[in-house]
């Protein structure tokens, strides 16, 4: 199926949506954690978005619980949702806002990982690896002295840290095997079914951990929460499978060079967040190697694109 200049066109408005709404959510994410356990957050949120847009397209005819999506959107409910997204939610009990988006756009080296893997993925030549070892010190400067002097609160920033890069690779291989399936299926309803799927998962987990005993929740976190669930899920990830469904994987992923800009600004702005010069520091890190990274993969794609471009495409349950 091919992409028409129109679609393209909605797809690039989607994109930039997903820049916006994405780069505030970190801020929201971090609010709403402050007294609602993550899982707990996490699953309602993503059941009552996929609920309420399931139950707008069934409305519309769609047939959202086909038996034939279920495989694939439980896939990617668990790699984009339960692994993507909770992960994040997680790490933000720990980790500033802003300094979690930044941890976040080291993305694209997971992407260009899995791609790797593939048999039609783009190759790591070197310099894609030495924007691998460029990015992944400024992480490696972020976390080192809370690694072996920051005591109890410093192993837990480490952990926040290493649960955004769980959350990076799992956002990759879900992102990477949508876009090589069919994509007969409704973008809303393939969303839906992914939401209502990664929520339960969610879900489970928190019941599991015991998260819904002894929590209060606030004004502020339930502010928080309602625009997570209304924004950052229904228009963000619906925007985001849109963008993805048609533009390239390598370009829907530069979202994360916008969301730290803005998580930063707004964390700093409203919750009084630290950013450090060794932050900024390893904040250029990690976009020096993203940007050698995506650098690479542009010069690539023009070469890739004629024979690539039949088999790129969205499952049909995402």
């Amino acid at each position: 199926m091919t992409t028409t200049p129109r679609e393209r066109k909605l797809a690039i408005l989607a994109w930039l949506a997903v820049c916006v709404i994405w780069g505030t959510t970190y801020l929201a994410i971090r609010v709403s954690v402050a007294t609602i356990p993550p899982w707990a957050m996490s699953g309602v949120r993503w059941i009552a978005s996929g609920g309420v847009l399931a139950i707008c397209m069934t409305a519309r005819g769609e047939r959202v619980f086909a038996a034939e999506h279920w495989r694939g959107a439980t896939f990617l409910g668990f790699f984009l949702l339960v692994l993507g997204n909770g992960c994040v939610v997680l790490a933000e009990v720990f980790v500033p806002s802003g300094l979690a988006a930044v941890i976040v756009a080291s993305a694209p080296f997971w992407m260009s990982g899995v791609e790797a893997l593939r048999r039609d993925g783009e190759r790591i030549t070197r310099a894609t690896t030495l924007g691998f070892v460029v990015g992944f010190s400024g992480i490696v400067l972020l976390i080192w002295p809370d690694l072996f002097h920051g005591g109890g609160s410093g192993r837990r920033f480490v952990l926040g840290v290493v649960a955004l890069q769980v959350a990076c690779l799992g956002w990759s291989i879900g992102s990477s095997y949508s876009k090589r399936h069919a994509r007969s299926t409704n973008v809303f309803s393939a969303a839906a079914l992914q939401m209502l799927i990664g929520g339960v998962m969610m879900l489970a987990i928190s019941l599991a951990l015991g998260e819904w005993t002894g929590f209060h929740v606030s004004t502020a976190s339930a502010i928080a929460f309602l625009y997570l669930a209304a924004v950052g899920s229904l228009g963000g990830f619906v925007a985001y499978t849109y963008a993805l469904r048609h533009l390239p994987v390598s370009l829907v992923s530069l979202y994360a060079y916008v969301n730290p800009i803005i998580a930063v600004a707004l964390g700093i702005a409203v919750l009084g967040e630290p950013f450090t010069m060794r932050m900024a520091a390893a904040a250029a890190l990690v976009f020096g190697g993203v940007a050698i990274v995506r650098s690479q993969g542009q010069t690539r794609r023009p070469l890739m694109s004629r024979t690539r471009k039949s088999t790129m495409a969205i499952t049909s349950s995402t």
